[in-house]
């Protein structure tokens, strides 16, 4: 396998990797290309296992044996000084190497939810913690899929997959077409639609989950305005979390989290 050092924060064999902190450039180069950034070994690791394939590695020196460890002849690795790696990338790479990598073809929702029970939907988030931190919360507390709209944020987008501590590559996902299609998509598999939202008529988080329908799509929406009308109009039941302390809602991670862990106790029982 090819290991190549290089000394030019111009050289075009970095491409990939240039200014990973410009969001809006990211969001349209990486899709395009074909390509999302994989970040430190364990990140690497995971989305190796899920069967994605690297293009290239950047990495430090002291980090070399750990990326020749993990992908083996199947790209080629730069090995670059500090200084290189922060000039190209627009920050300082603390957590030892960068991978660029093949961006898997999105599965149709159809395939996606085949075999779920619960599954998470995502509309319109656009903080690229959160969408992390929510994948987190899927993998961890029993939710077979995740589902993303059209205008939601990257889930494997660098920081997205980072927060997620990879596990975007663990939960099956792909995006959903507007309500419209979206709606009978999941209707015709099943799915009692939950949106989890602000309502006087909604029903408690623990009522929802005692009448244990068989198969639930939870509804999130963005920060600050939740879920749209057309979301609220799909669903079939709208869920609160209840609140003390004069707070009326939760950040839409620590929502999902608190959803997940109800609607999963039985099926973890």
């Amino acid at each position: 396998m090819p290991v190549i050092p290089l000394d030019s924060a111009d050289d075009p064999r970095l491409a990939d990797y240039r200014d990973l902190t410009d969001v809006s450039l990211r969001r349209v180069t990486e899709p395009a290309g074909g390509l999302y950034i994989a970040e430190s070994s364990k990140v690497l690791d995971r989305a190796l296992r899920a069967g994605h394939r690297p293009r290239s590695v950047l990495v430090q020196e002291k980090f070399l044996a750990d990326a020749l460890a993990l992908v083996g002849d199947d790209a080629e690795v730069y090995v670059v000084p500090a200084e290189i790696a922060e000039r190209v990338t627009g920050y300082t790479v603390h957590r030892g190497l960068l991978a660029s990598m093949h961006r898997p073809a999105l599965a149709s929702v159809a395939d996606v939810v085949r075999d779920a029970r619960l599954v998470v939907v995502l509309e319109d988030i656009v903080d690229h913690t959160n969408i992390g931190a929510a994948f987190r919360s899927a993998a961890a507390l029993g939710a077979d899929a995740v589902l993303v709209t059209p205008r939601c944020a990257d889930p494997l987008y660098r920081r997205s997959v980072r927060v997620s501590m990879g596990t975007v590559f663990q939960v099956p996902w792909t995006r959903l077409p507007e309500w419209t299609d979206a709606t009978p998509l999941l209707h015709d598999a099943g799915f009692h639609l939950a949106a989890l939202a602000l309502s006087d008529d909604a029903l408690t988080l623990d009522a929802f989950s005692a009448a244990n329908h068989d198969r639930v799509a939870l509804l999130l929406g963005a920060e600050g305005d939740g879920l749209s009308r057309g979301a609220l109009a799909a669903a079939d039941t709208v869920v609160t979390i209840p609140m003390a302390g004069g707070v009326d809602s939760l950040n839409v991670a620590a929502a999902s989290a608190v959803a997940l862990w109800e609607l999963g106790r039985g099926r973890r029982g």
